[in-house]
């Protein structure tokens, strides 16, 4: 069992078995920024690949009708359970990013998808499913910035986190292009972790990066325009 590093006063306790993505500093940056977002009883929260469930937990603590999605049975098992051991409810929904709420809009859209550069064309398997992005990083991000305007209600917001890596112009100018303006809301430069460590010498051959060792995570918030 760990505890969250502390943003919140309240400590948000959970449980993340091998095979989840255990929140790390995107899951934070995040936090951090769903916590300064206007969140009652009547707000409708969406948590597209909910991973371990921290995020969705977080907005149900703050009085959001939470649903988590995930493409992982054993990531909507976890969520389920982390928000059974703080208290909460959850609506958690099997599924590939919206396609698991088809015709459902929400106030508040949450996203921590996958955006770490990998090599090759083939799909990720097994954990690396929770990072491997595609060459470029932006395998998921572009889905995510794609589908935003169908499940975003008129007022409805955007929050989501990727690395400076996968650029985030790249993500401000494909949500304009779906009809939603977008801005960076919060930054954080990190040490580069493994799976970054591991790649380096192909990150540097690609022109991702060049003798940096750290990237910046980078929250963009988003609305219709």
């Amino acid at each position: 069992m760990a505890a969250e590093c502390s943003i919140a006063a309240a400590p948000l306790r959970y449980w993340v078995p091998r095979g989840v993505y255990r929140p790390q500093a995107d899951t934070r940056l995040l936090r951090r920024a769903l916590r300064r977002e206007s969140i009652t009883a009547r707000t409708d929260v969406l948590d597209l690949g909910t991973g371990s469930g921290v995020l969705a937990v977080e907005a149900a603590r703050l009085g959001g009708r939470v649903t988590a999605v995930d493409i992982s049975w054993r990531a909507i098992a976890v969520a389920w359970f982390n928000a059974l051991l703080n208290g909460q409810t959850l609506r958690v929904r099997h599924g590939d990013l919206a396609s698991g709420i088809p015709g459902r809009r929400f106030d508040l859209v949450l996203a921590n998808p996958p955006y770490v550069p990998a090599p090759g064309q083939a799909p990720p398997r097994g954990i690396a499913r929770a990072w491997d992005a595609g060459p470029d990083g932006r395998l998921l991000i572009d889905r995510v910035c794609d589908s935003a305007p169908r499940v975003l209600r008129p007022t409805g917001r955007l929050l989501i986190v990727q690395s400076d890596l996968c650029g985030v112009d790249a993500t401000l100018a494909r949500l304009a292009r779906a009809g939603l303006r977008g801005d960076v809301a919060d930054r954080f430069r990190v040490p580069y972790g493994h799976v970054l460590r591991s790649r380096l010498g192909w990150l540097r051959e690609q022109g991702l990066t060049d003798d940096s060792t750290t990237e910046e995570l980078v929250v963009i918030r988003a609305e219709h325009a």
